[in-house]
This record gives C-alpha cells, structure tokens and sequence, in this order.
C-alpha cells in the first residue's frame, strides 16, 4: 500500500516512517514542515530508498495538501504532524490551536475532497492522539479505556482532543473512513531533548542539573516508540473504520523513578566522579495543572489486533540510552541553541 505519513520527520512519526521502509514493503511518503523538532536526520537510516518521498510542508497549505494527497494517491493517511510540548503549549497556545486543530480540519478537507474524486478504495484516515485527552487519573484507579471520558487539563490534550472530535465528527459526518489511537508518554531513539528523558539523559552525560518537576511523584505509562510504530502500523492496515484504539507501554512509573533509573543506568556505562549523576538531581518549580497520572488499558489492540509491547520500561530505556550515548553528533545537529533556552511552561502561571 502507500501510506503518507504527516509529521514523518518528528518523533514518532519517523519511527513509523522507518518501520515501514525496513519492515513492510509499502511505499511511504513523508509530508513534514521541519520545525524545531522535525529534522531529515531522523529518516537518514531510510532517506535512500527507492519506496520513500519526501515533501516538505505544512498541513496548513490547503494547496499543498490537495495536490499531494491528488499527485501520491495514498491508501492510508496516517495523521502525526502535531504541536506536543505541553509546556510550550502553556506559553504560545496559539500555535497548539492553528497546527492541531485548524491543520487537523485542513487534511481531513483534503482527504475527503480526495475520496468524492474517486481517491482509493479502501482508503483510511488514521489520527494519531495521546492518552492525555482524557485527563488525569488518581492514584489507584483503573486506567484509560475507549470509552473514557474527554477532560483535558493543558491547551496541548485540549487541541489533541478538539482535533479527536473533528475526526470523528469527519467519519460519523461525511462518511470518510477514519480511526483514531490513543497512545500513552513515548521514549526512545530520535526523541527531541526538551522531553523527559533525553532532556536527563544529556544534562547528566554534560554535569548539568536534572530537573524534576514538583516532588517527582507524576505517574506516567511508558511506551518504546518502536513498540508504538508496531501499534501504528497494525491499527491503520487492520483496525476498523470508527473504531478507537489505545496504545500503552503497561509500564506506570514516577517521574521520580526514571530520573533515577537513568542515573543508575548512566553510572553503569559511563560513571560521574564525585557524588554520582543523582546528586544532580533537582527540584523545580511544577507545571501548572500537571495531571498527576495517565495510564493505559491497552486490551483492545492486544484482542482485536494482536499487538502487545515488547520493550519492558527496562530494556527500553536501555536501548535507549545506549542511543543517546552513540548518537552525539544527532543530538548535537538538532539541538542548536536548546541548551541556552529559558524554562518554559511558566510565562502565564498563576500567582499563588
């Protein structure tokens, strides 16, 4: 099949982007706008294959969006391209509405228009979400399901969820195929570094101070991004049209406890002289209305369609790890002035 991959430069979208060049026999292409956290050098493993397109754009681009959806003829559309820094969506919400609500309004416009003009039969639009559209979850409680209620906390989980919505509303509407995955905090190679864990991993590997935010006692389920590449993978070839599929790592752990995990494991590869890459460790002012758990129930893509996780949080953030570590030379490629930037999150944070 072809699959167009927006947001393919990103994170996750080029874990999908490479999964499905050295794993299936697909043709792929890559629609991505490179902003500060898309870069080629997140598809290099793959940029050389005679299956893979890249076009640099913006789902903005109404234009842009026909003629390549008119020009590529995709049977799937899998919909990545998102603004996803909670914190930058605390500053600039602005962004968060215009990429994932207006853009997300845009390419399923698109992909409609492209359906009534005969388009592929069997054609499915995928939209890739996060488990933070539904809120937060308390200590001891049962996990997010399907049918969880929408109660998103930041302008990020309340433009994903408006974006959910519009996709929904697409399919029930109009008739255009869609489905949508819910997926829970992913790690791994090619993450960009104002994130969890590359953020700690690298301010440890150069002396630097790791921050925790509030007590360190968020709760967050865990997911190896090449897991999630799997799940994506198998929900836009064999889920259902109208269905929703929530994607966990079953991995809940405190911020706390991966602090410190990447601090034992960074003793063991590569020890700190003195006190240890712990002593590090620092307790910062918290995110405004941080939701304090999310968690996965992720028994229905495990039934229906026979996915499960194979990276335990413990093999994945080895791997993960030993990335960073080989991996210098990406880091510092996208990294540009990010070491110098100011703490975000915090310009419109109500006074106590």
């Amino acid at each position: 099949m072809r699959f167009m991959v927006t947001g393919g430069a990103g994170f996750i979208g080029s874990a999908l982007v490479r999964h499905l060049i050295t794993e299936t026999s697909h043709e792929v292409l890559n629609y991505d706008k490179l902003t500060y956290a898309g870069h080629q050098e997140s598809v290099t493993p793959v940029a050389q294959s005679q299956r893979y397109t890249f076009v640099e754009g913006d789902i903005n681009d109404t234009a842009l969006l026909h003629q390549t959806l008119a020009d590529f003829c995709p049977d799937r559309l899998v919909h990545l391209a998102a603004e996803s820094h909670v914190d930058r969506s605390l500053d600039g919400p602005q962004d968060f509405v215009q990429t994932n609500i207006v853009g997300t309004f845009n390419l399923l416009d698109a992909a409609l228009a492209y359906c009534e003009r005969g388009g592929k039969t069997g054609f499915l639009f995928h939209h890739v979400s996060t488990d933070e559209v539904y809120g937060s979850l308390a200590p001891g409680t049962e996990r997010f399901t399907e049918a969880s209620l929408y109660a998103p906390n930041s302008p990020y989980s309340a433009s994903k969820a408006a974006a959910d919505h519009l996709v929904r509303a697409w399919g029930a509407t109009y008739g255009l195929p869609v489905v949508i995955s819910n997926c829970s905090n992913n790690y791994g190679p090619y993450q960009f570094p104002e994130k969890l864990i590359p953020l700690v991993i690298l301010n440890a590997l150069q002396g630097k101070p790791l921050p925790v935010y509030g007590d360190g006692a968020n709760i967050r389920d865990w997911l190896y991004v090449d897991d999630h590449a799997r799940a994506l993978h198998l929900v836009a070839t064999d889920g259902k049209p109208g269905e929703t599929y929530n994607i966990g790592g079953d991995s809940e752990k405190t911020n706390l406890e991966v602090v410190n995990a990447i601090c034992e494991q960074l003793e063991a590869r590569k020890p700190l002289p003195g006190q240890g890459y712990k002593a590090l460790i620092n307790f910062v002012t918290d995110r405004p209305g941080h939701d304090y758990r999310y968690a996965i129930d992720a028994s229905k893509i495990e039934q229906q369609l026979g996915w499960r996780p194979t990276e335990t949080f413990a093999t994945g953030l080895d791997k993960t790890i030993a990335w960073y570590l080989d991996n210098q030379a990406w880091c510092d490629a996208v990294m540009g002035s990010y070491s110098e930037r100011r703490r975000l999150g915090l310009q419109r944070a109500p006074s106590s």
